[in-house]
């Protein structure tokens, strides 16, 4: 099994690189979020998955060993496939999956192009558990910062701005203080829009 490359970055494009390590060329898959951290130097590091079919060797790469961790994951849940889980690490990052997945979150995750309802439910039922124990996760984070949000990006909405705008500025100042009420939340909110 190849778990890593380390070489000097031919090609870069946002689904996949080419790496040469002591003169052969590798390609490699990758996902969005990889892409964005992928480093200006020539000189890179991916952690990598191996996968092998029939017909074919395809190469997964990861600036993270955490994302190939929740990659490994996500291809273990019956009907994921590694198209399917490179496109859920394209839409979310590594964090926000996990968190998707400890927190049961079906809308977030059915959210995902090619992701219906069904698949959705499966990868929290099959991963949960998993997931909560490797990362040592609580159960599940409290409800109440969900109806907090929630009623937050509402009135946000209300006063006219956009819910991605409001989105952003609401889990920041989520991630400062998760104990805020949902005044103050909407308070400092304002004040990043």
């Amino acid at each position: 099994m190849i778990t890593h490359l380390k070489g000097r970055l031919v090609e870069k494009h946002p689904t996949h690189v080419v790496i040469d390590c002591g003169g052969i060329g590798y390609f490699v898959n990758i996902s969005l979020h990889t892409y964005s951290k992928l480093p200006e130097t020539e000189n890179v590091q991916l952690f990598t998955h191996l996968q092998i079919k029939e017909d074919s060797h395809t190469l997964f790469g990861f600036m993270e060993a955490s994302e190939r961790e929740i990659f490994r994951l996500l291809l273990s849940v019956s009907g994921i496939g590694s198209s399917t889980a490179r496109t859920m690490l394209s839409s979310m990052t590594p964090h926000q999956t996990r968190d998707a997945i400890a927190k049961g979150d079906v809308p977030a995750i059915q959210a995902i192009k090619g992701i219906g309802a069904k698949t959705a439910q499966r990868v929290i039922l099959d991963l949960k558990d998993k997931v909560l124990k490797i990362y040592d996760l609580d159960e599940v984070y409290p409800d109440s910062n969900n109806t907090k949000k929630d009623e937050a990006l509402s009135a946000l909405e209300v006063l006219g701005f956009q819910r991605k705008q409001a989105e952003k500025a609401v889990e920041k100042v989520l991630s400062q203080d998760a104990s805020l009420s949902v005044e103050n939340i909407i308070k400092h909110a304002l004040k990043n829009l």
